[in-house]
Formats: C-alpha cells, sequence, structure tokens
C-alpha cells in the first residue's frame, strides 16, 4: 500500500486500519451475497466521510483531503494524479484492451465531487464534529467526496472480479479544490486552466450535490440552465462630509445610497424580461462610524449579489447596474465607482446528459423517486465552469426531510450518512451505463 508520507500519524493509522479490512469481515457477513459489495463501501465511505468531516480544509487548502483521496485511490488500483488546479486530485481507471496511446484517444467520461469546507463554527454536537475552530463541512462536500471514493472501490472490486469485461474507455474521478472560492471560476476553473481536460480527456461530465430538505435519495435534475450565475459587486459612493447640523453645506452619500438600493430593484422589474429569472440583492451598506450621529459621512459603500438564469440577462444587469447608479449618484453630486466582479456562471446541463442521468436514476430507484424537471435553483455551483467547456450533467440527490433539517452554510448543518449506500450505487450504475458495450 502507497501512502502520503506527509500525513500525520492518526490519519496514517486510519488509512491502514482501512486496508486492512479487519473490521469488513463482519460486514459482508450481515449483507446479502448481491449487495455485500456495496454495503461495504458505504461502511468505508462513512469512516472516510466523517474523517474529513473532523478536519475540514478551506478553499485550496484541502492538502490532508486529497492526500487521503489519493492514498484510498491508488490502494484501489486507480492511476493517481495530485496538484491538479493546486490542490485537486484525479484517479484514473481504464476499461478494456488498448495500449496507453489508445487509452488516451478513446472515450472517457469525468465525475466530480467537491473536497472543501466554509469558514463556519460548527453547532452539530456530533462525535465527529470539527476540530478546527471556525471551520467546517457545512455543505456536505465531505459527502460528495465520500460518495465518490464508495463508489471508486465499488467499480475497482467489480473490474477485479471480472464483472467490467465488457466495459470501454477511461474513468476520470475528479476530486476538485475550492468549490466555496466563489470568484473566478473556482476550483473547478483552476482545474481546467491546469489542463484537466487535455490530459484526462472527457465526452461527458457529471457532477453530484445533496439536497437538504428533500426526501432521502430522491434525485432531482433539469435540461438546460439548473443554477443561476453569481457575481459581486462593491460600490463607493463618495460625497462631502459635514456637520449634521448644516446638511446644506455638504454633499450626503447617504441619501444617495439609498437612493440607488431602492433604484436598484427598478432592473429586475422594468428591464428583465417577466419570464427571466434576476436577483439583486444588497448585502451590506456601511456610512458613518459608530457613535457619529451628529456627522454626515464622506462615503457610503454597498456590497451587492447579482444571479441570473440566462448569460444575456447577466449582460443586460451589468450594464444597466453601471448607468443607473453612476447617473443615480451625480443626480445627488456624488461620484460612484462601480467595482462589478464576475463569479460563477450560469450552470446548464447537456439535454443529452440529463437524459440519461434521469434513465440511470429511474432504473436505480423507481419513477417516484426522480424529478427530470426540477425548478432551477438561485443558488450557484463552479461546476457550471466545466460545463462550459465540457457537455454533461449536474443533479441533486436528496439529504433528508427529517423535523429540523438544516440547510447547507448553517452551522447545524450534517451531511447524511444515510445517502451514502444511493449515491454510491447512482454512480456506479451510471458509469456502467456510459462504458458497458452498447
Amino acid at each position: 500500500m502507497a501512502t502520503d508520507t506527509t500525513l500525520d500519524a492518526e490519519t496514517l493509522a486510519f488509512i491502514e486500519s482501512i486496508h486492512n479490512g479487519k473490521a469488513l469481515d463482519t460486514i459482508r457477513a450481515q449483507a446479502d451475497a448481491d449487495d455485500q459489495e456495496l454495503v461495504t463501501s458505504a461502511y468505508l465511505a462513512r469512516l472516510l466521510r466523517q474523517s474529513i468531516h473532523q478536519q475540514p480544509e478551506l478553499a485550496f487548502e484541502e492538502h490532508r483531503t486529497a492526500s487521503m483521496v489519493a492514498s484510498m485511490l491508488r490502494m484501489w488500483g486507480y492511476d493517481v494524479y495530485q496538484g491538479i488546479g493546486r490542490t485537486g486530485v484525479v484517479g484514473v481507471m481504464t476499461f478494456g484492451s488498448m495500449s496507453q496511446d489508445a487509452a488516451h484517444k478513446t472515450r472517457g467520461f469525468g465525475f466530480r465531487a467537491d473536497m472543501d469546507a466554509l469558514p463556519i463554527q460548527e453547532q452539530t454536537g456530533r462525535t465527529y464534529a470539527s476540530r478546527r475552530p471556525g471551520i467546517m463541512h457545512a455543505c456536505g462536500h465531505d459527502g460528495h467526496t465520500a460518495s465518490l471514493l464508495g463508489a471508486a472501490r465499488l467499480i475497482a472490486q467489480r473490474k477485479a472480479g471480472g464483472a467490467c469485461e465488457h466495459w470501454s474507455g477511461r474513468l476520470n474521478l475528479i476530486f476538485q479544490p475550492a468549490e466555496e472560492n466563489g470568484q473566478d471560476g473556482g476550483g473547478a476553473m483552476a482545474m481546467v486552466r491546469d489542463g484537466l481536460f487535455d490530459r484526462f480527456p472527457c465526452d461527458q461530465i457529471f457532477g453530484m450535490h445533496n439536497a437538504p430538505t428533500v426526501a432521502l435519495g430522491r434525485v432531482q435534475l433539469r435540461p438546460g440552465p439548473m443554477m443561476a450565475s453569481s457575481d459581486r459587486v462593491d460600490v463607493l459612493i463618495s460625497g462631502k462630509g459635514g456637520h449634521a447640523a448644516f446638511p446644506h453645506s455638504t454633499i450626503d452619500p447617504t441619501v444617495a445610497a439609498a437612493s440607488v438600493v431602492m433604484a436598484l430593484q427598478s432592473i429586475v422589474s422594468r428591464n428583465i424580461d417577466p419570464f427571466a429569472s434576476a436577483v439583486i440583492s444588497i448585502g451590506k451598506l456601511i456610512a458613518g462610524d459608530k457613535g457619529t450621529h451628529n456627522v454626515i459621512p464622506q462615503e457610503a459603500r454597498l456590497e451587492l449579489s447579482v444571479r441570473s438564469l440566462d448569460p444575456k440577462t447577466r449582460d443586460l444587469l451589468e450594464q444597466r447596474m453601471h448607468e443607473l447608479i453612476k447617473l443615480q449618484c451625480e443626480s445627488f453630486g456624488c461620484a460612484a465607482t462601480v467595482n462589478y466582479r464576475r463569479g460563477y456562471p450560469v450552470l446548464v446541463n447537456h439535454p443529452a446528459s440529463s437524459a440519461l442521468v434521469e434513465q440511470v436514476a429511474r432504473e436505480c430507484f423507481g419513477d417516484a423517486m426522480v424529478d427530470g424537471q426540477t425548478p432551477p435553483i438561485a443558488g450557484s455551483e463552479d461546476f457550471a465552469s466545466m460545463l462550459e467547456v465540457r457537455p454533461g450533467c449536474y443533479f441533486l440527490m436528496g439529504n433528508g426531510d427529517a423535523p429540523g433539517t438544516c440547510m447547507v452554510h448553517h452551522p447545524g448543518y450534517d451531511f447524511n450518512d444515510d445517502l451514502l449506500p444511493a449515491s454510491i450505487r447512482m454512480w456506479t450504475a451510471l458509469a456502467q451505463k456510459l462504458l458497458a458495450h452498447g
């Protein structure tokens, strides 16, 4: 077994225990013959998920997680490549008889899981809660990583047992950093710029996210636009400060800022097609300092979030915001500086890839557990950057809807380990559908 010697002793011992597999004999004995490898893979995925959860890492700092992922993949016979997009990992397994050159040219498919955590103090009270103050897996990326690792093991086991002899092509398992980065395409674009699809050609790519408050294991997707673009805007409004008792001798930026806040809402209601979707939200308005009740400030600042489900709508939003903010502030005698920063693009699922995911989900779980036309989501996701350069599909799987279930990015959120068997089964069935002859 080859492991990363840079890992701490506790993590190395944990990986060694999985490699030895002493605890797995009991698990196998309790499972039916047809399901025992799925049950075993889900059990291992649970151990891995909780270990990752205890040691969360922020964007581009996923060194322990990446090393654990690489060690597991090597253990199961994958060719492993690290440091892609800084901390990304790719595990490759080739099916069918072919030379290395032929393998590079054959069809390939990418399955992606994100690895990073969030700067949030955990309040779940779990025995495996985060050991790192102020950082937690509040979006379920620990579960996404563990699900794909569980599928990696199950696929490797089936290949070793001769069950994949009719498969042909390359399966690229992509473990991506920095989905929560929010800007410049995130970790997805970092990997793309680092030659991800040149080094590991993918005819189609697929990604999965858990869906809190949705019935456990329910699959949701839609062809076309599914998740919104996400842009950030910083606005500096400059006026002329002075004494609150003599407003006529000042140019008050707070009045201009208040007018801008109200006027911005007219963009969605009056410039955007009623059948299109757009959101402009003001996250922060700052003017003046604490304890300065009798002072008109020199400056006011706004921080905004802008979202849409169509690239043309996104362009129009940016154009109108620049125009409206500038002219609105000038009408009050103020000057405005607008820093409009584009984040993740609109996530657009390819129709054929979406149809394939829907078919696999229905075969795995039945029609009642699949929604192939789920409504679009105003949230954003950097997998959109990968879908801009390769066709594919991003789908959701329900994390459970029990009372008190938390949404993601909440200090009480936790990935539901009961989702692991279904997610592993979904990934494995999708691989079979893509790689099996015919």
